[in-house]
């Protein structure tokens, strides 16, 4: 009930916990609730960079998903970045402590491989932008990320926008707007085959 905002709620993988980006105390912060309801807890204290960001940059400390044990929450900040424009992944613990900094230099949306050693995501954050059919520099990708071997490797290579990937199985779901048609649809990456098949058909 606080007057602010509460925004990207994500349920954690057993099930117990969800994550949000909430607006209270005048900042905007990582909080997480028990999923059958209860107070929240501040997991991030630290302030924008930016006084008065614009909306399409997205809130800091922007919620972004779970690590598979459930025991870590992963964030978009601004926090370190030498052009506060974009942000930065970084993990902080479901018990509270300071956050640790992924191994990648920016990023945007992410989803972990089922055994939690890989990654798929996109290097640049444009989800809060309003731009259709946009071919340009901002143009996201879907890349893999190993942390054992630090190798990245790029996974789409189309002009336009892929983004927000989801990782199942030897799967990865994705949104896109290639195509004919060029709208906003829903692709499928096997990673065995490595085909793409799209999903949904709107118009």
């Amino acid at each position: 009930t606080d007057p602010g905002s509460d925004l990207l709620p994500r349920f954690s993988p057993d099930g117990q916990w969800i994550a949000f980006t909430g607006q209270y105390q005048g900042n905007t912060d990582v909080y997480v609730i028990p999923a059958d309801g209860g107070p929240a807890k501040r997991l991030t204290f630290h302030s924008d960079v930016v006084a008065d960001a614009p909306l399409r940059w997205g809130p800091d400390n922007m919620v972004v998903t779970w690590t598979p044990d459930s025991k870590n929450i992963v964030f978009l900040s601004r926090r370190n970045t030498f052009n506060s424009w974009f942000g930065q992944l970084f993990s902080v613990p479901l018990t509270g402590g300071l956050p640790t900094q992924l191994p990648l230099p920016k990023g945007g949306m992410l989803t972990y491989s089922p055994d939690g050693q890989s990654i798929a995501y996109n290097r640049i954050f444009r989800n809060f932008r309003t731009w259709k059919r946009y071919k340009g520099g901002l143009a996201q990708d879907v890349w893999l990320y190993n942390f054992a071997t630090k190798k990245s490797t790029r996974v789409t290579t189309y002009s336009g926008s892929e983004m927000t990937p989801m990782w199942y199985g030897h799967l990865i779901y994705f949104i896109s707007d290639r195509g004919p048609e060029e709208r906003k649809n829903l692709w499928v990456y096997d990673l065995n085959t490595k085909q793409f098949r799209q999903v949904t058909h709107f118009k």
